[in-house]
């Protein structure tokens, strides 16, 4: 099994020793930064040898990709478990939502901000940042369909706009979260449900009549 690669058991998971190590990254690059952080910092952290620690991992850049990957994992089988039997839609995705944005650690958060700059410079972190997004925009999306087709949401949503704006505001989230020591985040993140509840309210898709208007004429 080559040493950049998370082992997973039969069911998917991944193995103890892999979370052991991803958690305890976490813990050390939101301490100290990603740059500044070693893998022996890691290994320690872990409580293990760093010849061990390389048996799993190779590099830093390794460990991000497999701490990218569980979160890519989780937030999939999150999406995958909202189900319109179970109720409203749209209190599922408030939960799911706190579970990401407040149940987790601020570490979480800080982490996120590094990752989005090195992505800035780096391909192979930009494309671990869209894969999440990737992962996120598939799940939003069929959760949006799901509560317009049980009238949850307008049917003329401009789901596009909405997903955009979604996007913009949990980021902004994670920015403040991130950065303030004191921010709430609960209070936080019920604004932040409430306002994409309003927002579903307006930004809906101009009336069919409007769209043959804005046609140029021949």
């Amino acid at each position: 099994m080559p040493p950049h690669s998370p082992a997973m058991l039969q069911d998917g998971a991944l193995s103890e020793r892999h979370t052991r190590i991803l958690d305890a990254a976490e813990r050390v690059f939101a301490r100290a930064g990603f740059h500044a952080a070693t893998m022996n910092d890691v290994a320690n952290e872990a409580g293990m040898s760093p010849g061990n620690l390389y048996r799993y991992f190779a590099s830093k850049d390794a460990i991000i990709a497999g701490m990218a990957e569980r979160d890519r994992t989780q937030i999939a089988a999150d999406f995958a478990g909202l189900d319109p039997s179970k109720g409203n839609l749209l209190d599922q995705l408030d939960a799911l939502g706190r579970r990401h944005l407040v149940d987790e650690p601020r570490e979480k958060a800080i982490i996120a901000l590094q990752i989005w700059a090195e992505a800035a410079r780096n391909p192979s972190m930009a494309q671990m940042c869209a894969d999440i997004d990737g992962t996120v925009v598939q799940g939003l999306a069929a959760a949006i369909t799901g509560a317009k087709a049980g009238g949850e949401l307008p049917a003329n949503l401009d789901d596009a706009r909405y997903l955009q704006a979604i996007f913009m505001m949990a980021d902004g989230f994670f920015c403040r979260r991130a950065m303030d020591p004191n921010f709430d985040a609960a209070m936080g993140a019920e604004t932040l449900f409430a306002a994409m509840r309003g927002l579903a309210q307006v930004m809906l898709l101009p009336p069919q009549d409007a769209l043959s208007e804005d046609m140029p004429r021949s």
